[in-house]
């Protein structure tokens, strides 16, 4: 039997740099990722996205975290995780589902990296909030300190970001 793989989530507000860091690292420890699902639900829906979406969408992205869980046991590397359909509930609705609640405090992640919006924003057609990323940014902040994770901030251009994000790992997994 395999080990379980590290999981590592990366996460912070919209625009970010989650999906690029999430996959440069994925490449540079040769091991899998799973992508955003958020992404996919929401291109696949012939209506605007609602409450209920939210929480389909957190649980189509853990099913894809538990998957990929067994086919590697280097890092697993996660783009969103579950702190942001818990912020994206809370900012959006004003509320959070239960089970979102309740599955972050027993699905583990063994770091997260949280992605600061200092890079230009991007639009694109799934993304709502250019104008207060900074605002969005401190209730990831919150969210993770409020739930003593381990974290780091990870900031600056791309290259940056990554070497950055290399090094937290390497020392906090003494690789």
């Amino acid at each position: 039997m395999t080990k379980p793989p590290i999981r590592i989530v990366i996460t912070g507000p919209e625009s970010s740099g989650k999906s690029t860091l999430t996959e440069h690292l994925a490449t540079h420890y040769k091991t899998l990722w799973v992508a955003e699902y958020a992404r996919e639900y929401i291109e696949n829906l012939d209506r605007e996205y609602n409450y209920n979406d939210i929480l389909q969408i957190a649980k189509g992205q853990i099913a894809r975290e538990n998957e990929l869980a067994t086919k590697t046991d280097k890092f697993l590397f996660c783009d969103t995780g579950l702190i942001v359909p818990k912020i994206w509930c809370d900012v959006k609705f004003g509320k959070c589902h239960p089970w979102i609640q309740d599955i972050i405090k027993t699905h583990h992640y063994d770091l997260y990296l949280l992605c600061k919006p200092d890079i230009p924003w991007q639009a694109d057609p799934q993304r709502e909030n250019p104008n207060d990323r900074d605002v969005l940014f401190e209730h990831y902040l919150d969210e993770l300190k409020t739930r003593n994770l381990l974290y780091f901030i990870v900031e600056g251009k791309e290259g940056k970001r990554l070497c950055n994000s290399i090094q937290y790992i390497e020392d906090i997994f003494r690789m």
